[in-house]
């Protein structure tokens, strides 16, 4: 059993969960919520957050618009729309019975 790419598989399991709460506090652009993640100790790289903030765009769950800089290039910035939030919320509760499942089977042995 390769560990490493379990733990892999786990981290990308969650990481559509982690964007969708990342965004439904303040609207970011990709560098930020890629530290968000890292500072969370999520390990993720920036070739994973880009097709991955693209196919949310494009289910709905997510919308942009580009903001000038004073620091560079224009930024795309992302929010969460009304689709995502009810997302989110499925999400959350899912993922709240799924901790408890785990935590339960795991406490037992």
């Amino acid at each position: 059993m390769n560990i490493e790419n379990t733990k892999a598989q786990m981290r990308k399991g969650i990481l559509e969960f982690c964007i969708l709460s990342i965004l439904s506090k303040n609207d970011h652009y990709a560098s930020e919520i890629l530290d968000t993640l890292k500072g969370g100790k999520m390990i993720v790289v920036e070739g994973t957050i880009y097709p991955l903030l693209t196919r949310l765009k494009n289910s709905g769950l997510l919308e942009y618009r580009w903001e000038e800089s004073t620091s560079g290039p224009p930024r795309k910035y992302y929010k969460i729309t009304e689709v995502g939030k009810a997302s989110l919320a499925e999400l959350s509760t899912s993922w709240k019975a799924l901790t408890t499942a785990v935590n339960k089977i795991t406490k037992q042995q």
